[in-house]
């Protein structure tokens, strides 16, 4: 029995054999380990492989691996593991379809890490903690990121890709820019009269990043707002790289994948940190989760061949044609291709809480897009700097809306005011 597809005829048997691939290869099986070498007990992770959230007509698991390096003590890096995560999820409305939830995640991130910072910084601590947050939904990672510790990804077939941002103000003109506009000074250390030596650092604090949460010493010119990416991975899978700066001064992208490559998650991860230390010694915490995204009942990741791969920045788009027989009859094994699906790194609020057709229609048009604060119609201001006065009912479109204390979070942020 045959059935027609377009002009071309589809056996049964390959339709059923589709239809029950697909099935099989919805979501990915996830091996993980962690391994840690301490020097001042400033890294603190998170991994969590079973976290809840509420679709429409059932509970769904997504998980969670986090890095937090903190500097100055440990106190914000802790308080932001306990709290971030948490000021993420409540960003996003409850009971929404899987689509809406991975449309409306970019958004809630900024929304939680800016929250998490806010809060913080409250009590009047003075301690600062970079993070590298990573959501897995199935197939979709999405990785939110502040400072220089860094994720990257290795698809099945052993191409590169760099899902986080690096905010050293060393490596980021962009962001030197960005903070001497807000009213910080970028400079190295002086001694003496001297032309400076060491990394480019600003002034007042002397932080050598441009992003964290916490640092209420340095200036809320040193932003909490993260550089966002999600993609698609395909139904090959690949491994997950997530580490410190411990890791990273030492050892490439490239170097720190062949090291462990073949290797289990929790072997590879270890072998990651000896190889660190072995290269520039226990200078810092150096910290490493590794996370492999398998096809289901694939017990270990695959054995690439070494090659010259290199780094990949701009992503290649998955083709709409329809696989063919042989790659059905091989059941999950889609051509390795990973497909961007957002990607934002700028400093600023009003362009990050923006909200394109469908968030528009998920979050609340009058809670406050960064503490969930409810407010009635008129008393928010809009990301877009204007003041609603009570005239009765807004057109949702003039927000996304801030109360007053996140407003001038935001300005402060923007160099509008000085604190």
């Amino acid at each position: 029995m045959e059935a027609k597809a377009g002009d071309i005829s589809v056996p049964l048997a390959v339709l059923l054999k589709r239809e029950m691939s697909n099935e099989k290869c919805e979501k990915p099986d996830l091996l993980y380990g962690e391994a840690c070498q301490k020097k001042k007990g400033e890294d603190f992770t998170l991994l969590s492989a079973d976290s809840e959230r509420m679709q429409e007509t059932s509970t769904e698991s997504f998980s969670v691996f986090a890095i937090f390096d903190g500097h100055n003590g440990s106190a914000a890096a802790i308080y932001t593991k306990e709290n971030l995560l948490e000021n993420v999820l409540k960003a996003i409305p409850p009971k929404v379809s899987r689509d809406e939830w991975i449309s409306a995640l970019p958004r809630a991130l900024v929304a939680g890490f800016v929250k998490t910072d806010k809060d913080f910084t409250a009590q009047a601590r003075s301690s600062g903690t970079t993070v590298t947050l990573v959501i897995i939904d199935g197939w979709v990672v999405t990785v939110a990121s502040v400072g220089d510790s860094c994720c990257i990804l290795e698809s099945a077939e052993g191409s590169i890709y760099v899902l986080s941002a690096d905010h050293r103000l060393e490596v980021n003109k962009e962001e030197v820019e960005r903070v001497t506009a807000s009213g910080g000074e970028v400079a190295r250390i002086n001694i003496a009269g001297s032309a400076g030596i060491g990394p480019l650092r600003c002034w007042p604090g002397g932080l050598c990043l441009s992003r964290s949460i916490g640092d209420l010493d340095v200036g809320e010119y040193i932003v909490p707002v993260p550089h966002v990416k999600q993609v698609k991975l395909s139904n090959a899978g690949g491994r997950l790289v997530i580490a410190s700066d411990g890791v990273w001064d030492a050892l490439s992208h490239e170097n720190a994948l062949s090291c462990c490559r073949g290797l289990p998650a929790e072997a590879a991860a270890t072998r990651i940190v000896k190889e660190a230390v072995k290269v520039k010694g226990l200078r810092d915490d150096t910290t490493c989760i590794v996370v492999d995204i398998l096809p289901p009942e694939k017990v270990s990741p695959p054995v690439k061949k070494p090659g010259k791969v290199g780094i990949k920045y701009i992503f290649r788009r998955k083709s709409s044609d329809t696989l063919s027989e042989d790659h059905i009859d091989r059941g999950c094994s889609e051509p390795d291709v990973v497909e961007e699906i957002f990607e934002d790194g700028s400093a600023m609020l009003s362009e990050r809480l923006s909200t394109d057709c469908m968030t528009s229609i998920i979050f609340e048009p009058y809670n406050c897009a960064v503490c969930q604060l409810e407010m009635k119609p008129g008393e928010g201001i809009s990301i877009h700097g204007t003041t609603f006065k009570s005239t009765g009912i807004k057109r949702p479109w003039d927000g996304p809306f801030l109360c007053v204390p996140c407003q001038e979070k935001k300005e402060a942020m923007e160099g509008k005011n000085c604190s």
